[in-house]
């Protein structure tokens, strides 16, 4: 970040203090409350200042030393359920890949890299059920052929933004907030 602590903080700013906050959390430096508050702190500033506090006992996150998987992971289900919940660290861009399986992702407690991630569904005769956090703000940017999408959609509160992409065909894509009966229990 530059010197001078009066200028406005931009988007890029308030993101590489969240993957500072990603890796002390994922490295047992912060709580998860800490962890949330100091994020929170992080996206509501507005100045270039406000962002050196947050971070001024943790150590720096260079760019080249995030891993590729905090940018883009790919979680995959073939004749097979995969589940992936409880706290982990989620992926700017996750590709959710299901043939004749099950994939369910639970987000509501995982590790988001930044204010707004991407999840791209792959589907083909499965079934893919991802559950956000409740104050997630989802945009659904895919289709489906022959299947089913139910999406819900945005939420009233300043949460993380979720854009859901991609195309299912004979399948069944469902991105909830709550748990119902989704087994996620």
């Amino acid at each position: 970040m530059t010197e001078n602590p009066d200028l406005r903080a931009s988007d890029a700013d308030r993101d590489r203090v969240a993957a500072v906050l990603g890796e002390a959390l994922a490295t047992g430096r912060l709580t998860s409350v800490e962890h949330a508050d100091r994020l929170e702190q992080a996206y509501t500033a507005k100045t270039v200042g406000e962002l050196v506090p947050i971070t001024h006992d943790l150590p720096d996150v260079a760019r080249s030393d995030v891993p590729a998987a905090v940018e883009q992971q790919a979680i995959s289900a073939a004749f097979s359920k995969i589940v992936r919940k409880g706290r982990w660290v989620a992926s700017r861009r996750t590709r959710l890949s299901a043939r004749f399986g099950a994939l369910v992702v639970d987000l509501s407690d995982a590790v988001l890299p930044g204010r707004e991630i991407t999840v791209e569904t792959d589907a083909w005769f499965s079934k893919v059920i991802v559950r956000v956090p409740a104050d997630a703000h989802v945009v659904d940017e895919g289709g489906s052929v022959f299947g089913k999408r139910n999406v819900t959609a945005g939420s009233g509160a300043d949460g993380p933004l979720i854009r859901v992409t991609g195309t299912s065909m004979f399948s069944k894509v469902i991105v909830t907030r709550g748990m119902d009966d989704w087994n996620l229990r």
